[in-house]
């Protein structure tokens, strides 16, 4: 039995190699059919608008799905801005500057996204019988990705300027809309940390923080009352370039998602300031929700500072979490107060006190879960493992800014569902790619 399975397996093998040369033999007449891209003399310059001079021909070698083909390209340059470019790159849907066809390209995008490029490597060859280095999965995986954060950022700009008007969703509209935001540092080289102090033991920064986004819906509650996530609904946001960055593709995705006609939005965050500026920015009509584990951790925190002076702290500690569950945070706050403290004790008491005086109003458990609300954040934490930490953040792992933004970006849009936006059928180049040079 193992014999004739192997043989089946050798067969296969001979097989696909035969059919994949056979096709890349077709694939190369059929491109030999299309001619060069010619335009004639002259051509619009994809750079800077003026006018580029026919320069002759430039044939390409490209690698497909299919095997390495050869492409008739005709060359323009312009002598404005000394840039050239081939039309039937554009018109091929070949990635600027890129080795890889569009199908290919693809594949690349997906493997160089879910794993590491060296794995991905092993993966193209074991599955699909493509030879590819890691460092070309790399390049290609990257481009990919830097064009899916040009689309993102060209989209959102447009629906925040209303030139782009999203229709409502879709009837019947979920009841709730969540936001949820929070951040991790992904590892940098160290040229991109110089000069940001960090939390090494020399006071230098090994990270950049990525701020992360997720929006989904919620429709129904389970048979407890607890609400439960629609499946499929969750969008994601992301941007290393500060909390400023980040709000303005969240009030593009809140548009696109139709945000203003949901009968309820909620914004759920850890109590950092910069979150609950954002909502109150974005959606002020939104239900804050301050998550309510960080809450408990600030609590058990609480209840340390004053172990000292309570008569029995276990049980201190368990009356106030009741409140807390409860939504009490008056009672909490008048509790630790009874006990007199000065100097140090008596700041430090202040300043975990006005975290709980600060978020009161977003501390309402009880309320909240009576209204079929989510209290923890527990969407974001794990949509920063999904997105970030399980392909960013692995052992041996030191990014540029640029190549792990390029990757996160991929991953997003395939988190999202919208990889087929990114990936139009018919044209796989993703889409508003500038223009090859």
């Amino acid at each position: 039995m193992l014999g004739s399975n192997a043989a089946m397996g050798v067969l296969e093998d001979a097989l696909r190699a035969a059919l994949t040369s056979a096709g890349a033999a077709l694939l190369q007449a059929v491109l030999d059919q299309q001619g060069d891209g010619c335009a004639g003399p002259r051509a619009g310059c994809v750079s800077c608008g003026g006018q580029a001079v026919y320069a002759g021909s430039r044939p390409k070698t490209i690698t497909t799905v299919l095997g390495p083909v050869t492409l008739a390209r005709a060359w323009y340059h312009c002598a404005a801005c000394r840039r050239g470019f081939a039309p039937r790159d554009r018109q091929l849907g070949l990635l600027p500057g890129g080795a890889l066809s569009p199908g290919l390209a693809e594949m690349t995008a997906l493997a160089g996204a879910e794993v590491s490029f060296a794995r991905a490597a092993g993966l193209l060859s074991g599955l699909a019988g493509i030879t590819l280095s890691p460092r070309t999965i790399e390049r290609s995986a990257e481009a990919s990705g830097a064009a899916a954060r040009a689309a993102t950022a060209a989209e959102a700009a447009a629906i925040r300027e209303r030139t782009i008007v999203p229709l409502p969703p879709a009837e019947p509209v979920p009841d709730m809309l969540y936001v949820e935001a929070g951040g991790t540092g992904v590892p940098v080289r160290a040229s991109e940390t110089a000069g940001r102090p960090g939390k090494a033991d020399d006071g230098t920064a090994g990270t950049r923080e990525v701020k992360l986004a997720r929006l989904f819906t919620v429709s129904a509650l389970d048979e407890d009352g607890r609400p439960v996530m629609d499946p499929g609904s969750s969008t994601y946001a992301f941007s290393f370039d500060g909390k400023d960055a980040l709000a303005g593709l969240v009030k593009a995705e809140y548009l696109r998602r139709g945000g203003e006609h949901f009968r309820q939005v909620v914004a759920i965050g850890d109590g950092a300031a910069w979150i609950w500026s954002m909502a109150g920015d974005l959606y002020p009509h939104a239900t804050h929700i301050t998550d309510i584990y960080h809450a408990r951790e600030h609590l058990h925190d609480l209840a340390a500072h004053l172990a000292f002076i309570t008569p029995d702290p276990p049980q201190w500690l368990a009356d106030r979490l009741e409140e807390l569950d409860a939504g009490n945070v008056e009672a909490i706050i008048e509790a630790s107060r009874q006990y007199p403290l000065a100097g140090v004790k008596a700041g430090e008491l202040d300043k975990k006190l006005g975290y709980f005086e600060r978020n009161m109003h977003r501390m309402r458990y009880a309320r909240f879960k009576k209204l079929g609300m989510f209290i923890g954040s527990g969407a974001i934490e794990g949509g920063i493992k999904a997105i970030v930490v399980q392909r960013a953040k692995q052992a041996g792992m030191h990014w540029s800014v640029q190549g792990a933004a390029d990757i996160i970006a991929l991953r997003c849009q395939h988190a999202s569902g919208r990889w087929d936006e990114l990936w139009p059928a018919g044209h796989t180049t993703p889409a508003n790619l500038p223009e090859a040079v």
